[in-house]
C-alpha cells in the first residue's frame, strides 16, 4: 500500500516511507510465551508502558539468555500507526544487544532509524512522543530484568522527552548565550520543537518542568548573581564611582580613607570622620568631614592636610570629589 493511500494524502508527507511500511506491516509484531523461553533456555520478560496523554500503550516481550543478551523480542501496540512503527523499530534495535546496552537506546535513536535519509525526520514533531513511549518501555523491561527502578537509568532530569534535552543543558545554554525567549531556547537546543508539551502547561502531556518556568527562574538567578557581582565589585573598587549609588559611594570613600588617609593621620595622633556625602547638580560629590584628635584645630587641617585628603580621594575614586571640613 502506498504511503499516501495509507495516511491520507500530501498532508502526511512528513512521515517516512519506513514509518508507513511498518505501520501497515510491522516486522516484529507478536507474542512470546514461557514455552518460547523454555525452548530457547531464556528468561521471558514482559513489560507494559502507556502514555496517559494519548491513551496509547505498548507491551514488550524479551527473551534474555544467561549472558543478558536479548535473543528474541516482540511487541503488541495499542495505539496509533506511529506508535506501531516506533515500537517495531524499537524491538529491532533491541535484538542481539545485552540488556545493559539496550537500555541506552533513546527515542532519538528510534526516530533516526525510521528515517528514509539521515537529514529528514521520520515523523512530524507532534508525533515524536510515540517514539518516547517506545524508549520508556525498554527502560521498564530492563528494570524488571535487572531489578532496578526505571529512574535509575536516567542520569539527568529530562525536560524535553522528544529531543532528549536535560534541565542542566537548558539552564547552561540560557546562561552561556544570555537567552531571553523560549524561541531562542528551541533554536539552540531543539527543546520544544516537536510535540511542544514541554513549553508551557496545557499541552497534550503534563510535565514536571516547563521551558517558560526554567527560563524565568534561570533569568532571575542570573540577575541576582549580576547584582551580587556588582556589589562585590564595589567592595574591591572595580565599578566606576560615578555609577555607584550614594550608599556605595559612602562605602568606597570609607574604604579609601581607611586604606590611604587614616593611617597617615593617626601617625600624628589625629583622625577624621565622614559627616555627610552629597551629590551636586554639576556632577560633583561633596564629602563633609570632621577632624578628630590632633587634627582638630591643626593649622594644616584647612590647607595641606585637606588638600592631601581630597587629592587621594580624587586619584583613587573620582576627580570630581570635593572635601569640605565642618
Amino acid at each position: 500500500m502506498a504511503k499516501n493511500d495509507l495516511l491520507g494524502g500530501a498532508l502526511w508527507d512528513a512521515y517516512s516511507n519506513n514509518v508507513a511500511r511498518r505501520m501497515d506491516n510491522p516486522t516484529h509484531l507478536g507474542v512470546l510465551t514461557e514455552e518460547d523461553a523454555k525452548a530457547k533456555n531464556a528468561k521471558l520478560i514482559v513489560a507494559d508502558y502507556g502514555a496517559e496523554s494519548c491513551g496509547d500503550a505498548v507491551r514488550l516481550y524479551w527473551l534474555v539468555n544467561e549472558e543478558d543478551v536479548i535473543i528474541d523480542a516482540r511487541f503488541k501496540s495499542f495505539g496509533c500507526g506511529t506508535a506501531i512503527a516506533s515500537s517495531d523499530m524499537m524491538v529491532e534495535l533491541c535484538l542481539g544487544k545485552k540488556v545493559q546496552d539496550a537500555v541506552k537506546i533513546t527515542n532519538l535513536d528510534v526516530e533516526k532509524a525510521l528515517r528514509d535519509d539521515p537529514d529528514t525526520p521520520a515523523v512530524p514533531g507532534q508525533k515524536m512522543h510515540c517514539s518516547v513511549m517506545a524508549y520508556d518501555v525498554i527502560k521498564k523491561a530492563a528494570s524488571i530484568y535487572l531489578g532496578k527502578d526505571m529512574a535509575d537509568f536516567e542520569d539527568e532530569i529530562i525536560v524535553c522527552e522528544c529531543a532528549r534535552v536535560s534541565l542542566s543543558t537548558i539552564k547552561e545554554v540560557i546562561r552561556i548565550n544570555d537567552l531571553k525567549t523560549v524561541e531562542e531556547i528551541t533554536n539552540y537546543t531543539k527543546a520544544g520543537a516537536f510535540c511542544k508539551s514541554c513549553i508551557k502547561p496545557g499541552g497534550h502531556e503534563k510535565r514536571d518542568y516547563y521551558l517558560v518556568d526554567i527560563l524565568r527562574d534561570t533569568r532571575l538567578e542570573m540577575e541576582a548573581e549580576a547584582l551580587k557581582a556588582k556589589a562585590d565589585k564595589v567592595q574591591i573598587g572595580e565599578i566606576a564611582f560615578v555609577d555607584m549609588t550614594l550608599i556605595q559611594k559612602n562605602k568606597a570613600i570609607d574604604k579609601a580613607i581607611d586604606t590611604y588617609i587614616r593611617p597617615m593621620l593617626m601617625m600624628d595622633g589625629g583622625d577624621m570622620e565622614i559627616i555627610d556625602i552629597q551629590s551636586t547638580d554639576d556632577g560633583h560629590t561633596d564629602v563633609f568631614i570632621r577632624y578628630l584628635g590632633a587634627c582638630n584645630g591643626c593649622a594644616s587641617a584647612s590647607a595641606g592636610t585637606l588638600y592631601a585628603i581630597e587629592n587621594v580621594l580624587q586619584e583613587h575614586l573620582d576627580p570630581n570629589i570635593r572635601v569640605l571640613p565642618v
